[in-house]
C-alpha cells in the first residue's frame, strides 16, 4: 500500500527523524534510554525516525524536552 502523504510532507516527516537521531548520536543517548525517559517502546522511536508514523504535537516536545533542545530544532524551524 502506498504512503498517501504528499512527497513533500513524508520528507518533512524524514526530516524530524532525521534530526532526532542526530542529537541523539551528538547527545550518545540510545533509542533505547529516550524511550525510557520517554515513557514509550523503543519501537515507537523507530517508528518516527523512519517516518513510519507522524508524531504528535506533544510528543514532539516531550521528545524535544527529554533531549534538552528546543523543539524547533526538530522541525528545523530553529532561527527562521
Amino acid at each position: 500500500m502506498s504512503d498517501p502523504l504528499p512527497d513533500w510532507l513524508r520528507a518533512e516527516r524524514l526530516e524530524i527523524g532525521r534530526r532526532i537521531r542526530t542529537v541523539l548520536e551528538h547527545a550518545d543517548l540510545t533509542q533505547e534510554r529516550l524511550a525510557e525517559r520517554l515513557g514509550v517502546d523503543r519501537m515507537t522511536l523507530v517508528r518516527i525516525e523512519l517516518a513510519v508514523t507522524s508524531p504528535r504535537v506533544v510528543r514532539l516536545l516531550h521528545i524535544a524536552r527529554a533531549l534538552g533542545i528546543p523543539p524547533a530544532r526538530l522541525t528545523g524551524r530553529a532561527g527562521r
